[in-house]
């Protein structure tokens, strides 16, 4: 072979040379290779050249050395497969069915009876610091902390109804595709938080906005109406503290909500972002605790109490769980490890419900403060000039702030 044709450098050359010849049997295990001056000499290179050709087969385990002896080809434990031949497909267009089979390759990963021959992942050494994918339904420490909070709430859930997601607006795009496909019309609040609305638009959906109140949320009758005339496939709605007005749905409405939509099976997409940050004493009930059907899709996550860049948050998929995970899966297969680690750390140790009770404080504060100076400094005819947090109080108007 020509040396001023082969690719790459020089010692490797030499090392696949005589890899060569282990591999083709000319060199037995047991066999005593050339000494290294022996191949400097024969190969037309350096003695260094030699001796980082040999190094360079030990790394490969083809041979080893010998104390005062030289260097001898190794025994085989196997016998390298041959290549295999370039694949023959179809050349047509077919659909795709890989089902919940890789998802439950990967799922089994963390089953520490099984060899993971067809998974790289790291050694599960060190398994309070695992680095492995927390795969869907995600962290089941976070998933416990998670449904026990949201019994105030007014839910029954257990860790195997939740989901854990990257973030609440991930879990809103994951439940439009669970529930619908492009085309379809999805009811939502009028205004509504913009991030909705990309979402909407990204998948190709349609949105049909419903009347809502600044107080009450969405008008029930409204969406009765559109419910029957408009073929509506699903709603999404912040029923808690919505973004921009700060309507909060009475728990009357919302069992109206869950039972309208209920008769005819339109699922309701649920955003309880801003349900932990309420003023008052108790914390407002969820549209979910009036499911009995399995038609709601609950979403929340820790980006507006704790931070947004850990990207945690989870879904109460109801019965859409199996198709929510899949879809989570084949999205970016799970929701990274450690940020949901903590995040279960600081729930189940206090940490979150101290740092809850500081900050629903600080926000009251600076919503009163806010409040004044909008009733102070803002020109006459400004209306809903101020997204609150907490239920307006009864005796607020809407007439111009002077």
């Amino acid at each position: 072979m020509n040396r001023q044709t082969e690719p790459g450098f020089l010692y490797e050359r030499v090392a696949d040379r005589i890899t060569l010849l282990i591999d083709r049997g000319t060199l037995r295990p047991g066999d005593r290779v050339p000494s290294v001056r022996k191949l400097s000499e024969t190969q037309d290179v350096s003695i260094s050249t030699a001796l980082q050709a040999y190094r360079i087969l030990e790394d490969r385990g083809m041979i080893e050395a010998r104390p005062q002896s030289g260097y001898y080809v190794r025994p085989r434990l196997w016998r390298r497969p041959p290549e295999p031949e370039v694949s023959a497909p179809a050349s047509i267009p077919t659909r795709v069915g890989t089902g919940d089979l890789i998802m439950r390759v990967l799922k089994s990963v963390r089953d520490p009876e099984m060899v993971q021959f067809g998974a790289a992942v790291p050694s599960p050494r060190h398994p309070r610091q695992s680095t492995a994918y927390d795969m869907p339904p995600g962290n089941e420490a976070l998933r416990i902390q998670v449904a026990r909070r949201m019994i105030e709430a007014g839910c029954t859930l257990g860790p195997h109804d939740l989901v854990t997601t990257c973030g609440a607006q991930e879990a809103l795009n994951l439940c439009l595709k669970a529930v619908a496909k492009p085309g379809d019309t999805i009811a939502i609040e009028s205004p509504t938080f913009y991030g909705i609305l990309q979402a909407i638009e990204v998948l190709g959906l349609r949105a049909l906005p419903i009347p809502t109140h600044p107080r009450e949320g969405v008008n029930i009758e409204a969406l009765r109406f559109a419910v029957e005339q408009k073929r509506v496939r699903a709603c999404l709605f912040v029923t808690n503290y919505s973004n921009p007005l700060g309507s909060c749905t009475s728990d009357a409405n919302k069992r109206r909500l869950v039972q309208t939509l209920a008769e005819r099976d339109v699922p309701l997409i649920e955003d309880d972002i801003y349900g932990d940050l309420h003023f008052g004493p108790e914390r407002p009930k969820v549209a979910k605790a009036f499911d009995r059907k399995g038609l709601v899709l609950l979403c929340s996550s820790f980006s507006k109490t704790l931070a947004p860049g850990y990207r945690v948050g989870w879904i109460a998929p109801g019965r859409f769980k199996e198709r929510v995970e899949y879809l989570k899966f084949v999205s970016n297969i799970a929701t990274p490890s450690l940020p949901q680690m903590a995040v279960a750390e600081f729930l189940s140790n206090g940490g979150y419900d101290r740092h809850l009770r500081r900050i629903r404080k600080v926000y009251a504060d600076q919503v009163a403060r806010t409040t004044r100076a909008i009733s102070r400094y803002f020109p006459e005819g400004v209306e809903n000039a101020l997204m609150t947090l907490g239920r307006l109080a009864a005796e607020t108007s809407n007439r111009p702030v002077r």
